[in-house]
Formats: structure tokens, sequence, C-alpha cells
């Protein structure tokens, strides 16, 4: 590990207690800083406090349920978030996803599974960090498509003047559409880009993404087209 970069802190929701307590024990023998909530608002009070750079939230919280906790989280914050639940139904976990959970795990996990996710989730936030600050390709310019305005370096979108609630993944994925319209970008190719991940023929991280972020963009959504066998591109602008 490079001790020269700062650990990082996972805020660990979860009203179960001994579970809170082993998730807390294997995250710090993995090299993190925790901080742990019991309930939905203590939740919120302690990200609001102390800005972790990720957390891991439980669906069924006392005072306030894991999904209203990520809504409000989402209104200001960025921050990586891997929802926990015993909910294995496809419609709960498109909620959790569409709310803006960047990723999801079912009860029962095993520590490992949950550590493995943790790290990606942060070498994910890193890896756009680093692309909205000092992309070589000139990231810090304004991209705009008709009614669509994203500025990367204050991390913002709007379509019409509306802002867009886009999560980091969805909001990188779209930087990286526009800036190349026309362009197929492989799911393997994206995996590696934006998630640092294999791609595993499997695997819908990509596609439950593009769904979300067309949802987002309503009627223009239809601008992200699928290149069936490989992946996804913007429509060209001059597509007729």
């Amino acid at each position: 590990m490079d001790t020269d970069r700062p650990i990082p802190t996972i805020l660990v929701v979860e009203d179960a207690a001994d579970l809170a307590s082993v998730i807390v024990r294997e995250l710090e023998a993995g090299g993190f800083a925790t901080q742990l909530a019991a309930d939905g608002l203590t939740a919120l009070e302690v990200h609001a406090r102390s800005l972790p750079d990720a957390v891991i939230l439980d669906w069924m919280l006392p005072r306030l349920d894991g999904l209203e906790v990520l809504r409000q989280l989402r209104r200001t914050a960025t921050t990586p978030v891997l929802m926990l639940t015993a909910r294995d139904e496809v419609a709960d976990k498109i909620a959790g996803l569409e709310v803006g959970a960047d990723d999801y795990l079912t009860k029962p996990f095993t520590m490992e599974e949950l550590i493995a996710r943790v790290r990606a989730l942060l070498r994910r936030s890193e890896l756009i960090r680093q692309t909205l600050s000092a992309d070589r390709n000139g990231a810090s310019e304004t991209l705009t498509r008709g009614a669509l305005r994203v500025d990367p370096e204050a991390h913002q979108a709007t379509l019409a003047g509306a802002p867009l609630d886009l999560s980091p993944t969805e909001f990188a994925l779209l930087c990286l559409l526009l800036k190349s319209p026309g362009r197929a970008f492989g799911r393997a190719y994206l995996l590696d880009t934006l998630w640092q991940e294999a791609y595993i023929g499997g695997d819908r991280s990509v596609d439950n993404v593009v769904l979300r972020l067309r949802k987002k963009l309503g009627p223009m959504g239809e601008e992200i087209e699928t290149v069936w066998g490989v992946g996804y591109r913007l429509r060209p602008e001059n597509h007729g």
C-alpha cells in the first residue's frame, strides 16, 4: 500500500450489530478506516460531517430506510454507495440503482466479495476523479448536444436547463460518449475504462448503467444507440 496516500474511510450503515461488527473488522483488516451508523438519520449526519470515501448501506434501517438515505445523499454527494439487502427481486435492485446506488450485494454474501466490491468502487471513483481533473483530451471543456450541457470540471450536467442527477459512473459514461459521437465503445472497453474490471460475458453492469442513463436523459436517451454484438455509441450528430 502507498503510505503517502490517505487511508480510505468507509461509512458502514447497518443496524444488525453482529454483521456490522464483522464488516468493520474485515474492512479494517483490509487497510480501511471505518465509521459506523446504525440508522438512516445517523448515517446522513455522519456522512455530512466526515465525507467518507465510500458508503456500505443496508436497505432495511430504522428511522430512515436505505433507499431514502441514498435518495438524500444523491441530492448533494456523489460518494460511491454499495447497497446491502436481503431483497433479491429485480425490481428492488432496479429501484436502488435508479436512485443512485453504484453497486448492489444481496445477503448472504462473503466478506471477500464485499471487500472486492469496495475496492472496485474506490478504483472507479479515483479513475473518474482523475479523468475529470486532468483529461488529456480536453475534459475541462463544456460538452453540449442539443439541450444537453455537461461541464466535466464542475461535474454538472443539465438538460434544457434542469440539473441531471447522475451517479459518478453515469456522468463519466456520458462524458465519454459526448467526446466521441459515432464511436462504438465495447462493453469490455467501458468496464476497463470506467470500472477497471475485466469483462465477463454475463456481466450486465454496463447495460444497467446505460439503461439508467437513457431513462434520465428522457427522449434524448435515444441518442445512445446499441451496437449489437459490440456495445454502445452516441449517434453521430449528422445522422439522418
